[in-house]
């Protein structure tokens, strides 16, 4: 095939492609251009998830209307007039490419008012064919609707998610310029409902409420003025995290003035996420998405969250714009930096000395009865797993000066679901019936042969339970075993038919908030998580409301589970080749399952390894990791010598 040069409208569809890939980005150049425009109202109307239409509206200074057609031409801009301007980019907009690109796939009217005119103006762009532009009234400002996007190019349509999930994203995308421009007034209107709307306060902390809630917000600490309690103990404390190699010993400021600012919002230790999703971070106000930074955020956090949870956090860095080059992508959220670990150890430095400062290790004291005790009025943190209640002990009309610190119970506390007590045998009447092993009447499909009859022998390192055989040895996983034996009873009470997956409600209905970005994919599988066992509901914007979980749940923290799982649906790649409602059960199993540490009786251990038994697949995990490795009698010889 000889080479030919593309001609023009299939080049357009193809560069059209780097810039818009959904409808959120859509949204995401025209609020920009709105933002640069000067705006201080802007407001968002979709339909069908932006496929319908969407729309963005702003109060900015506006076209005039002998340039309305030329801002349909590529790489036609308002923001740069010469290539030294690249240099320190200050505006959104500066490639000239969003209007052109967005007008190649869909149908676009765009209707504007110049402040310096009586008048407004209506140009039509439909899949890059523009007409003649018309007379209009309009308000000072700028309207742009975009109707059917890829209308002409199908290919594109297939790969978009459902009106819900589009919705989710183009939320998520008002969200954080209202985040980065708390002084402006964001509204998103969608299928005709106002689902969020920014006060326009110019406080950070009204949007931080509207967005996650005033309970988490009042969770969230500034970071403005990190650095005012500047004692060498704080700056110890938060140097402590290795910043890489050669990075600690940077400064984050240099000469006389700041080399770079770090201000925002983060959460205390309390506030967590499954995910790094809530980490939010802005460079001069521009939304990016930078793994290096993000890793900073987090490894400020160290030692004080637990393994798996990540804090959230809305990050600003303010810095010459000469030392950032915004210039990588043409959706420009991707930046870099000159100088990359001086802004890595600036941001890290920040957000630890917040957080040391912010949430101190608690002092703590024993009490006349033994029991660790805090001074009424501490403020700082208690460790995870620790309650706070009054008058366990002091009698009646008591002054209290102490808050009574109730240690998480012990492992022997919470017994897993096939658990008797060994301390004190129970009696027919109280005794709990023992869950039903799998019966044979409803086979699972078995990948590994059943286990011979074993012997329990013990326990070692409160991780493993060690059995004798007829073949040997056996070493098993006390979570492992446990994650398979639920997951087999769990799978035939969903087959059962009637009763289905035992439920316990919930004293207190649980209000989770996913965040704009994946409520269209929760609300897209509520059927699957009501099959395994959740009683959720919709309760407005990105709310739902849980009424009961799973029984086999009772004990853990269901928000925290349910945390777990969002992020998995936010995350399609982990449900690849396996069904929805598996992949959830297999979540629920692990975190309902015992845990590595805990202490189990005799009893306890003959009851988990009997159920192991009767398992169809008993040599694996749900996630196909061993429960068991197999020392035979003949290995054994041999590591003794006697072979």
């Amino acid at each position: 095939m000889s080479i030919q040069i593309l001609a023009p409208e299939v080049a357009a569809k193809i560069a059209a492609g780097e810039v818009v890939e959904r409808p959120a980005n859509v949204v995401k150049e025209l609020l920009e251009n709105s933002l640069d425009a000067g705006a201080t109202e802007i407001r968002i109307e979709a339909r069908e998830g932006g496929r319908r239409l969407l729309r963005v509206i702003d109060n900015g200074h506006g076209i005039p209307e002998a340039e309305l057609l030329l801002a349909f031409e590529r790489h036609a801009t308002s923001k740069l007039n010469s290539v030294d301007d690249l240099n320190h980019i200050a505006t959104f907009g500066f490639r000239g490419e969003a209007l052109y690109s967005i007008g190649a796939v869909s149908q676009v009217t765009l209707t504007s008012r110049h402040a310096s005119q009586p008048f407004g103006a209506t140009v039509r762009n439909a899949g890059g064919v523009l007409q003649p532009p018309t007379r209009a009234g309009a308000p000072v400002g700028t309207t742009v609707s975009v109707e059917h996007i890829f209308f002409n190019v199908p290919a594109r349509q297939k790969f978009l998610r459902t009106a819900a999930t589009e919705s989710g994203q183009i939320a998520a995308i008002i969200q954080h310029y209202a985040l980065a421009y708390p002084e402006r007034r964001f509204s998103f209107v969608n299928d005709g409902r106002l689902v969020f709307q920014s006060t326009g306060s110019g406080d950070l902390l009204d949007v931080l409420t509207m967005i996650y809630g005033r309970e988490h917000a009042q969770q969230m600490v500034s970071l403005t003025g990190a650095g005012r309690r500047n004692t060498a103990a704080l700056d110890n404390l938060a140097l402590d995290v290795d910043f890489g190699a050669g990075a600690a010993a940077q400064p984050e400021t240099s000469g006389a003035g700041d080399w770079v600012r770090v201000s925002g919002y983060v959460s205390l230790p309390s506030l967590t996420r499954a995910n790094r999703s809530a980490i939010d971070l802005f460079v001069n106000r521009r939304y990016i998405e930078d793994r290096s930074l993000t890793h900073a955020v987090v490894q400020a956090y160290h030692t004080l969250l637990p393994v798996g949870r990540y804090p959230v956090a809305v990050v600003f860095v303010e810095i010459d714009p000469a030392q950032v080059d915004v210039n990588v992508h043409p959706q420009k959220t991707q930046v870099r930096f000159v100088e990359e670990r001086r802004v890595f150890a600036a941001v890290q430095k920040a957000v630890r000395r917040t957080i040391i400062s912010m949430a101190p290790i608690p002092d703590m004291g024993i009490d006349e009865t033994g029991r660790l005790v805090r001074p009424e009025g501490e403020s700082g943190a208690l460790p995870a797993g620790w309650a706070t209640r009054r008058d366990v002990i002091l009698g009646a009309g008591a002054q209290p000066h102490l808050d009574l610190i109730v240690p998480p119970a012990s492992p022997t506390q919470h017994l897993p679901s096939f658990q008797s007590n060994a301390a004190q045998p129970p009696t027919p009447e109280t005794a709990p019936p023992l869950p039903e092993p799998p019966r044979a009447a409803t086979p699972l499909v078995s990948s590994s042969p059943k286990l011979p009859p074993l012997r329990v022998v013990g326990q070692v390192g409160a991780m493993y339970v060690i059995a004798e055989g007829p073949e040997g040895l056996f070493l098993i996983d006390q979570h492992a075993a446990h994650e398979r034996i639920l997951y087999e009873q769990y799978m035939l009470q969903r087959a059962s038919g009637a009763r289905g997956v035992a439920r316990q409600q919930l004293l207190a209905p649980l209000t989770l908030h996913v965040g704009a970005r994946l409520t269209g994919q929760v609300a897209a599988h509520l059927d699957a998580l009501q099959h395994i066992g959740f009683d959720i509901e919709a309760f407005g914007g990105d709310a739902f409301l849980v009424r009961a979980v799973p029984a086999v749940l009772a004990g853990e923290d269901p928000q925290r589970v349910l945390e777990e799982i969002v992020a998995t649906l936010g995350d399609r790649r982990n449900l690849v080749g396996e069904g929805m409602e598996a992949q959830l059960v297999k979540m629920v199993c692990k975190r309902a399952a015992i845990k590595a540490g805990q202490l189990l009786s005799d009893i306890e251990m003959q009851e988990l390894v009997r159920q192991l038994e009767q398992c169809q697949s008993p040599r694996t995990c749900p996630h196909g990791r061993p429960t068991m490795i197999q020392l035979s009698a003949n290995e054994l010889e041999k590591a003794f010598g006697r072979i």
